[in-house]
């Protein structure tokens, strides 16, 4: 029996064989990969390996739902989903399993990733990892000279161990959090997920919906999960002894989100994520919103008006 099983949803991704032989290298427990092809065959192909399983889905089933069937194979007692462009600390899954307790959701400290960097064949110029740039030396007509060049390093700095999410709600990095007391240490609270990775018992997986389908294919998962394991009981947890990378797409062209989303498909998630929480409709709940938002107090983005707010539908709740 595996310790632990990564889930690896992947839509047009072309780091995903690196993201694996990443993890292969890296691993010190009984860890396995169970990666799931959104609607396209991987490019470069992945190796065969006896601690990885892919599933080819022939037509993009979304996010949430890939990672779904990942987890539907896993007989570990642990899961972790991953983002399919990601590199990790040596022996990251153990250091997370010695630590870990079952009522809670884990992740290492979250580093960004230098993926690769663009180099120009004719004249040498360099650029970080991005769109696909034209060369201001060549000019236009030398951009197919453009070439990528792999670094795959977990940059040291920055680096994120806290999170959080105003009252919209919208992902925020809660550095403020790092400075207090209750922030210091090998292991830290946080109250949110950036949403590229996270860890529980596979129990708690299904125990708590943590990728709920209904909330759409892609977007508010860090959220989702973080709020979900608070509010019923659970902790989320940062582990400071060991780390990830992940790498950033947010520059659009070729090197945008593999998943589309349109704004209004956005806004829904976020009205879901909003209805479930704020007004008290998650049933696997033993605390308000409310109770979580104090639990961290002050956050950014939330007012003295917005908690009375939440309060105030606590008590309809409870009338």
């Amino acid at each position: 029996m595996k310790d632990l099983s990564i889930l690896i949803p992947s839509r047009n991704e072309m780091f995903l064989a690196k993201t694996i032989e990443d993890i292969l290298k890296n691993k010190r427990a009984k860890t396995e990969v169970i990666a799931v092809l959104d609607g396209q065959w991987g490019s470069p192909p992945i190796q065969d390996h006896p601690d990885v399983n892919i599933i080819y889905v022939p037509e993009s089933i979304g996010q949430r739902a890939a990672t779904n069937l990942a987890c539907k194979l896993s007989r570990a007692k642990y899961v972790m989903k991953v983002d399919s462009h990601c590199s990790f600390d040596k022996g990251f899954d153990r250091k997370l399993i010695v630590d870990m307790q079952d009522d809670w959701t884990m992740v290492g400290t979250m580093r960004n990733l230098w993926a690769f960097d663009w180099k120009c064949y004719k004249c040498g110029w360099k650029k970080y990892q991005g769109p696909t740039p034209i060369c201001p030396n060549c000019g236009k007509d030398k951009a197919h000279r453009m070439h990528r060049k792999m670094m795959w390093i977990g940059k040291e700095r920055p680096q994120s161990n806290s999170y959080c999410f105003d009252s919209t709600p919208h992902f925020q990095y809660f550095r403020e959090f790092n400075k207090r007391l209750e922030g210091q240490g090998d292991l830290t609270e946080t109250m949110s997920l950036q949403g590229s990775c996270f860890m529980c018992t596979r129990e708690k997986y299904w125990e708590l919906n943590l990728c709920d389908e209904s909330f759409g294919s892609w977007g508010n998962q860090g959220i989702e999960v973080a709020v979900k394991t608070w509010l019923s009981g659970g902790k989320v947890m940062v582990n400071h002894k060991t780390w990830y990378a992940h790498m950033f797409r947010t520059q659009g062209q070729d090197f945008g989100f593999p998943y589309p989303q349109s704004g209004r498909e956005v806004q829904k998630t976020k009205d879901k994520v909003k209805d479930l929480f704020w007004n008290n409709k998650y049933d696997k709940a033993v605390h308000p919103l409310s109770w979580l938002v104090e639990k961290f107090w002050p956050v950014p983005g939330w007012t003295e008006e917005d908690l009375k707010n939440l309060n105030g539908k606590n008590t309809q709740s409870i009338t």
